[in-house]
């Protein structure tokens, strides 16, 4: 990529400017999906520069009932001036109140009458590591509090407090109050922005590529210049409808994160979070539970997951990160025969259990003989050929199997070998219906995936009448897979 050139003063304002409908759009996907979702307090309206909310009215999300969540949004064209006390607490250019005393006024008028209130300073700027303060921000919860409130008034914590609530014009037991509902969503660069914004348009059932993001933003900024300081629901509901951007239903989400941290976790109607619970040091090595976590904890967990999301729920995007046995978990959670659609995106593509398809796509079948046993074994080679890692595995575990099938798309296994959504659905309902013949009188099976993740979804969500199914994961060792789940089909 070439090097821009540098800004001009009105380049900086405009995009800006952009960058705060960029937020203020995502305010209202989070309100056209809490209400389909049926949440238990989803927004109701989001303002704009709203009247009445200080120098927190960049986004405001107003829900049904408090608390509502006030916005300062706080773009920088360069990483100069990261989150720390002189950023926070310096008085403006002109002379004016500080950032951070101008947020304590605003959070004082907003709560006079006993009300609570989320507070966010949303922007670009990274947070400094040498700030005493900043440096205890809990990146799960975005709150500075509790460790901010730690240790004595002499210590680094203790003077930054000090120096804090004076600058902001607060006791120091008003300043941990604050830090208690103050985020500091912090280094959140456009480019990241817009990609989050992507994922939460594909949930919301709308189309997701770049140009559609920029449409709802402009539509927002639209919004602000003929003077609408607040955005409702059928304002909303018109404009995606205006801009055709509906490209299917929005969805409940469940967020299911066990290789790195799931952007959209804080906006899933049901999160779960095994990222500190698997083995490695990061997602690529992440392949099994670290001790003492154990796959049957989490298969309950997963398990569990349908009666947490709200009170009639049928359409559930799939977010996060998972491995092929998890995921194929996760889709026997929510077989077809319970009425559940399922979507996962897959290469930029939402994948979805409802797409249509012409017909079942049979796959090519491979027959290996083992004679060990009358159970049987299943191995789907899609985006890689495993027979001979699993030939392996089943007799060095002398796996009570008679043979091993190995079933891979009429092309071979190869990578996109799946090219959409509906090449997919035909393909698991293949797979399956092959199997279902093969195991009429098959006590067991044992499954190994090598493919896509959203085939293992939509696999095993059409994974019923077939025998009790014992699905085994890479997880990359001498014995190369290892025991993960057991699935009564």
């Amino acid at each position: 990529m070439e090097p821009l050139p540098a800004p001009s003063p009105t380049s900086v304002r405009i995009t800006g400017d952009h960058y705060q409908w960029l937020i203020a759009w995502e305010g209202c996907l989070a309100l056209l999906r809490e209400n389909a979702a049926r949440s238990e307090n989803p927004v109701a309206s989001v303002g704009v520069e709203l009247d009445g909310a200080g120098n927190l009215d960049d986004v405001v999300l107003l829900r049904r009932t408090p608390p509502h969540t006030y916005t300062q949004v706080k773009y920088t064209v360069d990483s100069s001036t990261p989150v720390n006390e002189e950023y926070l607490t310096k008085p403006s250019k002109n002379g004016g109140p500080s950032v951070l005393k101008k947020i304590a006024k605003a959070w004082q008028k907003l709560t006079a009458d006993g009300m609570p209130a989320d507070l966010a300073l949303f922007t670009n700027r990274a947070p400094d590591p040498a700030d005493p303060l900043v440096a205890v921000r809990d990146s799960r919860s975005q709150l500075l509090m509790p460790k901010a409130g730690l240790q004595g008034p002499r210590s680094a914590l203790g003077i930054a407090r000090t120096q804090w609530a004076e600058a902001a014009d607060l006791s120091e037991e008003e300043l941990r109050e604050l830090l208690s509902v103050l985020r500091f969503d912090l280094a959140r660069d456009q480019i990241h922005v817009q990609e989050r914004l992507q994922l939460l348009k594909a949930v919301a059932g709308l189309r997701h590529d770049l140009e559609a993001v920029t449409c709802g933003a402009d539509w927002v900024a639209k919004q602000v210049r003929a003077g609408h300081r607040t955005l409702t629901q059928d304002m909303v509901k018109a404009a995606v409808d205006t801009l055709g951007l509906r490209a299917g239903p929005a969805r409940a989400v469940l967020s299911i994160a066990t290789l790195k941290p799931d952007p959209l976790a804080d906006d899933a109607d049901y999160a779960i979070d095994w990222v500190d619970r698997f083995d490695g040091p990061d997602d690529f090595t992440k392949r099994r539970p670290l001790p003492p976590a154990t796959w049957a904890q989490l298969q309950a967990d997963i398990e569990a997951a349908p009666a947490r999301l709200p009170l009639g729920t049928s359409a559930i995007s799939i977010t996060g990160s998972l491995r092929l046995a998890p995921t194929f978990l996760t889709g026997t959670a929510f077989r077809m025969v319970t009425g559940a659609d399922l979507a996962v995106l897959q290469r930029g593509q939402l994948w979805s259990t409802s797409d249509p398809y012409d017909a079942p796509q049979p796959p090519t079948v491979h027959e290996h003989s083992l004679d060990q046993g009358d159970e049987l074994a299943v191995a789907i080679a899609v985006a890689t050929d495993p027979t001979e890692d699993v030939v392996e595995y089943l007799r060095e575990q002398q796996t009570p199997v008679s043979k091993l099938l190995v079933l891979t798309p009429p092309g071979g296994a190869k990578d996109r070998s799946i090219p959409d959504s509906a090449a997919a659905n035909a393909l698991a309902i293949g797979i399956r219906d092959v199997v279902r013949r093969a195991t009429r009188t098959t006590p067991r099976i044992h499954l190994f995936i090598a493919g896509p993740m959203g085939l293992a979804l939509l696999l095993g969500h059409r994974w019923n009448r077939l025998r009790p199914t014992v699905v085994y994961e890479d997880v990359r060792t001498a014995r190369t897979y290892e025991l993960a789940f057991t699935v009564q089909a």
